[in-house]
């Protein structure tokens, strides 16, 4: 009888989205700076454990908020994660809500996106050299890990933090906010919440296998309220960020150890598989 290989380790990257980028939420930090085939991610990795767990954090926009939202190197990002030997991606994102229901400081477990970025990378393989060969046509049905969606939702049920267990994200190119017409019709699209930076981050960590869950952290409502005074601000978003991160943070701290006690061995088998059954190869390489 053969045996059964030992679980897959299991390693945690944070991608920190404004407002929780804070290397505090880790133990035994140490800091590592690297390069990728993609160029330099957006700041350090900062190594180190949250609970036992080793865990890499990195800040989306730098610390200190440096790289807007166009100028994020996703690839980079991401690619660093995976080479560090990251199974899972958690992130936290700020977003505005296009939902009466969905108030500013409250939680979405997103399951969904809407992509109106216009500038970005959004694959691995894009032919230059240096790059994966060929081209992936990667279904993008079920964009975020259902078993790491669960997770953060049974979390937050657990803490008694008001979430919502699903939502649609949109994301726009950005650093401009929507105006009062765009804020509208995304409503009418089916946005649930709006950001810059949910793509093509979503679709990168799932090119390269990860189990990836976002965790949005609503801000303010937008601009869509016919109300005088109902639009969003810079100065608006930062009176909410404060009290976002403190949930974000309880939430993360929580949810990685749960995460690192389960078998993922048939997920990232599954996650493996999907992506290496999307790929197209040349003639000359299949």
């Amino acid at each position: 009888m053969e045996a059964k290989s030992a679980p897959r380790k299991i390693k945690i990257g944070i991608i920190g989205g404004s407002g929780l980028d804070n290397p505090d939420i880790l133990d035994n930090r140490r800091e590592k700076h690297v390069d990728t085939p993609y160029g330099k991610p957006s700041d350090a990795l900062i190594l180190g454990d949250v609970g036992g767990v080793e865990c890499v954090l990195l800040a989306r926009h730098g610390r200190g908020h440096t790289v807007m939202p166009t100028n994020i190197n996703f690839r980079a990002n991401v690619h660093a994660l995976k080479a560090e030997g990251c199974t899972h991606l958690i992130v936290s994102t700020a977003c505005g809500s296009l939902r009466e229901d969905i108030h500013p400081g409250d939680m979405v477990i997103l399951d969904q996106f809407i992509d109106r970025t216009t500038k970005r990378a959004t694959t691995f393989y894009d032919g230059n050299p240096g790059s994966p060969l060929g081209v992936c046509h990667l279904p993008m049905d079920t964009p975020f890990c259902p078993h790491t969606r669960k997770i953060l939702i049974d979390v937050c049920k657990e803490l008694e933090i008001r979430h919502h267990e699903s939502g649609t994200m949109v994301t726009i190119e950005g650093p401009r906010f929507s105006s009062r017409a765009e804020s509208k019709m995304f409503r009418m699209w089916g946005g649930d919440v709006i950001n810059m930076t949910t793509v093509p981050e979503v679709a990168l960590a799932k090119e390269a296998g990860l189990c990836y869950a976002a965790v949005a952290m609503a801000t303010d409502y937008d601009c869509w309220r016919d109300d005088p005074g109902h639009h969003v601000s810079v100065e608006a978003v930062l009176k909410v960020f404060k009290g976002n991160a403190e949930k974000g943070v309880r939430i993360f701290k929580s949810a990685i150890p749960k995460i690192a006690q389960r078998d993922w061995s048939a997920v990232l088998e599954e996650n493996r598989v999907t992506v290496s059954s999307s790929i197209m190869l040349p003639p000359s390489e299949g």
